[in-house]
């Protein structure tokens, strides 16, 4: 009986073909090797490299330090303290933005659209994108590199999404200290797009020279549905997704905020915000809120105020970090931390009252 001849698939030749055979050989080799190799460990770096790496504006170096001054490693932050204390006179040279708003309101896609403008205009622009921390399982989303695909891709900016780890203003709590970074490697204009969850602002305000809030047109009764303490911080408002039906909503919004401003206190003495219409989708008022942003600055450093906000800035820093080191000192207290233990078990069992164990723990603080 006549052995039955079995089909080759249609990709396969009909004939011999060593070429082919050679082919599949190689491929299984290629394969085997990319199975087989381990991925390469990452290297340690020394405060010099980080340094070195920054100044040359290498991502990667980059990349690698923030991650460093993130860490809540002990070894990790006194080698990032080191290394800020290397850059900081390659610092400052930079216009530091915030942008908030609600959640919703567009702030990913006009900062998108701004930064795309900006780097078409030959600067180098770094976005500090916060994402919201769950307060549960600390863990953070991260998305605003793929909300921003267009930018990301861009060779003159730089993002960076990090976890807010329920830190107020929906600012991370090295954010400062990344902004720096970012600065000795050459980024001359830093964007920290904060979380906009209706946490308090104020950090946001005390590390940027101009702030700037994004509100949608005709989202219920405006001047009563947002707080007032943000709209008073603000150097700049922008009724943000003015497209479409839209329009017309953000300019009634718009009317309405203007006549708002006039009445309430504002951060800049002798200045009263402008509130603007923008469409990032459109490209709408881009150009012209970059435009109000520079008017400003301008304005800001003849009244000296620029000047002065710069050294509050510092004097701001200076009271988070103390902060920090008195907080990191206090519960790294063996006892102090056993104390406060046993006075949170006499709380929750009602046999001592909240203020007298606040005074109880001071007491042992300053006896150790």
């Amino acid at each position: 009986m006549q052995k039955e001849e079995t089909k080759k698939p249609e990709w396969v030749p009909q004939n011999n073909n060593e070429a082919f055979a050679s082919f599949l050989t190689s491929s299984e080799n290629k394969t085997e090797k990319n199975i087989i190799q381990k991925p390469q460990k990452s290297v340690s770096l020394s405060i010099e490299d980080y340094e070195k790496g920054i100044l040359l504006s290498d991502r990667v170096i980059l990349s690698r330090a923030i991650t460093l001054i993130e860490s809540n490693s002990a070894q990790h932050t006194e080698i990032a303290q080191n290394l800020i204390e290397k850059i900081l006179p390659y610092t400052g040279k930079s216009i530091r933005i915030g942008i908030t708003g609600s959640p919703g309101v567009g702030k990913s896609t006009f900062i998108e659209a701004l930064g795309k403008y900006l780097t078409g205009q030959g600067n180098k622009v770094a976005v500090l994108a916060i994402d919201p921390s769950s307060t549960k399982s600390k863990g953070s989303i991260l998305g605003d590199k793929t909300r921003m695909e267009e930018l990301a891709r861009d060779k003159n900016a730089f993002i960076r999404p990090s976890p807010s780890s329920g830190t107020l203003g929906g600012v991370a709590r090295k954010t400062r200290e990344t902004m720096l970074l970012c600065e000795a490697a050459g980024f001359n204009i830093i964007i920290i797009e904060t979380v906009g969850v209706g946490q308090s602002e104020v950090t946001v305000r005390s590390m940027v020279d101009y702030f700037l809030v994004l509100l949608l047109p005709g989202a219920g009764d405006e001047l009563q549905g947002i707080k007032k303490g943000i709209i008073e911080l603000a150097d700049g408002i922008i009724i943000n997704k003015a497209e479409g039906d839209n329009f017309y909503k953000a300019q009634i919004t718009q009317a309405s905020y203007r006549n708002a401003l006039h009445i309430l206190s504002h951060y800049v003495p002798d200045f009263i915000p402008t509130v603007s219409i923008a469409s990032a989708i459109t490209n709408l008022g881009i150009i012209e809120s970059w435009a109000e942003i520079e008017k400003f600055l301008q304005i800001v450093q003849q009244n000296n105020f620029f000047q002065k906000q710069r050294q509050k800035q510092l004097l701001d820093w200076f009271n988070s970090l103390l902060n920090e080191a008195i907080h990191l000192s206090l519960f790294s207290n063996l006892s102090i931390q056993s104390n406060i233990k046993q006075i949170q078990q006499d709380i929750s069992e009602l046999k001592i009252n909240p203020v007298k164990a606040v005074n109880l723990i001071l007491k042992d603080i300053f006896k150790n």
